[in-house]
């Protein structure tokens, strides 16, 4: 009976040893399962060129500034790239009002209404614009901008050379294709648009 009971203990002792053993490694197991989903959570793999790329996510708030200054620069180069062709300016216009509320709307209209576009039209003229510099306070919201750009306006005779400086501020709306950065300019206007220079171009014989 002695040798029994020893038995019955050290059999018992064994199995809790077992027990404990599975669950501390099911507990290792999980905890380790976890950490590597929240691992492949911030990967991203972009498909190019029949390679897998490895890219990483990130918080929005690490790319306001980044994604602020790209979606002001978006909107100026649509807005202001203008070939004349009515379908391609009203192409580009379309593009560049999803970025912006009405007061980029009332420029355009504005414009359209004193025949700014018609006269480019007739006159062979086109737009150019490059953006120098993209100013964003991200301290306070909405974000306030301002964005200072270069025009030429290359006419069959000549160039001129205009500088731009506008301003205004961003609030925050949905994403959308329209709309990737999910930002919307609002209360945009033109501090200063004046020419620079303007010089001849060589006419063909």
């Amino acid at each position: 009976m002695k040798n029994i009971d020893t038995a019955f203990r050290h059999v018992r002792g064994f199995t809790m040893l077992v027990i404990a053993g599975c669950i501390i490694i099911s507990c290792f197991s999980v905890y380790k399962s976890f950490r590597l989903v929240s691992a492949m959570q911030g990967k991203i793999y972009i498909l190019a060129n029949g390679k897998a790329l490895e890219a990483y996510s990130s918080d929005r708030k690490d790319n306001i500034p980044v994604e602020a200054r790209d979606h002001v620069k978006t909107f100026h180069m649509l807005f202001f790239t203008l070939d004349p062709d009515d379908k391609a300016i009203e192409a580009n216009i379309k593009k560049a009002l999803y970025l912006a509320d009405g007061t980029a709307k009332r420029v355009y209209d504005d414009l359209k209404e004193n025949g700014f576009y018609s006269g480019m039209i007739s006159g062979n003229v086109n737009q150019t614009i490059r953006i120098d510099s993209v100013l964003v306070n991200t301290n306070a919201y909405p974000y306030q901008f301002r964005c200072h750009a270069t025009q030429e306006i290359i006419r069959p005779t000549s160039i001129t050379t205009r500088s731009l400086l506008t301003e205004g501020s961003l609030r925050n709306v949905s994403r959308s294709d329209n709309n990737p950065h999910g930002f919307l300019i609002e209360r945009w206007n033109t501090i200063d648009n004046r020419d620079l220079k303007t010089a001849g171009r060589n006419q063909p014989n």
